[in-house]
């Protein structure tokens, strides 16, 4: 008898977390995650979960399916049941592997939303004419190829894709000014993903340092349309690298389950200010100002 009750009470639970998943139609905001594969961790936030822990004991299989539901959507389910709103949040590939290619760096930005601006795809990628037309709020973020950074040449290009401090700015800038022309429409960019120390030399680590810096002191302007959350901040804790007990491995630079599943909170909580106070409570790491 106790067995079926705990059975009965798993299952009024699931069926209570399906109920009030977000509804696209009719959103008080909808949201566009762009990302890699960093990103995608992050979405899922794999923290092993309390529940999904004692549902083990009973039913392997349906711990597993509790796991992978997706931390960032259930926040929202949950934050909209409490809060009586419908804020929709999906996620995308960007840009996709095929026909573009597995690059987020300043440059693909550029590339894609500036240089290659309009009202139809750019190699099958969404423009930003075409987001915001849709969306609300667009989130996207670099991977952590972003910090291997090299020394500048002896003139800044806007139009290569060498990965240098100077040619990053002049994208950025570009970026910036490209944004602004949508002022009804957020903007949430995370600082770069950073590295783990075995993947990228020591001056490497500085110029990501330098530039990161840089996008936070100067490139960010208070009171427009763009805000940050600080994912390099939240990585290196003020160290040149990724610190290895947040990583997959000291090789490599992906989050680990458990560092994803708090700082989704954090990416969850920065968001949900933005959209409701234009990111005044929160700093930029998440954390309560």
């Amino acid at each position: 008898m106790k067995t079926k009750l705990i059975n009965f009470t798993i299952i009024l639970f699931l069926f209570t977390l399906n109920s009030c998943k977000q509804n696209e139609e009719g959103s008080d905001m909808k949201i566009i995650f762009l990302h890699h594969s960093t990103g995608g961790v992050i979405w899922n936030g794999n923290k092993t979960s309390t529940l999904s822990w004692f549902v083990g004991k009973i039913s392997y299989r349906l711990s597993k399916k509790i796991e992978k539901n997706p931390r960032m959507p259930a926040l929202f389910n949950n934050y909209n049941k409490k809060h009586k709103k419908n804020y929709y949040i999906k996620e995308m590939d960007f840009p996709k592997a095929t026909p573009y290619g597995w690059e987020n760096n300043p440059y693909d930005y550029y590339n894609i939303w500036v240089k290659n601006a309009g009202e139809e795809p750019f190699m099958k990628e969404p423009t930003l004419e075409m987001l915001t037309k849709e969306y609300q709020l667009v989130i996207f973020k670099h991977c952590f190829p972003v910090c291997n950074i090299q020394e500048d040449l002896d003139s800044a290009d806007i139009n290569s894709d060498l990965k240098t401090i100077s040619n990053y700015k002049l994208q950025y800038s570009a970026l910036r000014d490209k944004m602004h022309e949508f002022p009804d429409t957020k903007f949430i960019l995370f600082t770069g993903a950073a590295q783990v120390k075995s993947r990228l030399t020591e001056a490497e680590a500085k110029r990501a340092r330098e530039f990161f810096s840089w996008v936070r002191d100067e490139w960010d302007q208070a009171g427009d349309n763009i805000y940050l959350w600080d994912l390099y901040s939240l990585e290196t804790e003020g160290s040149l690298y990724f610190k290895d007990e947040y990583a997959v491995s000291p090789s490599d630079s992906h989050p680990n389950k458990d560092f994803a599943g708090n700082i989704v909170n954090l990416l969850f909580n920065r968001i949900i200010d933005v959209i409701d106070n234009n990111g005044n409570n929160t700093q930029v790491t998440g954390k309560e100002n």
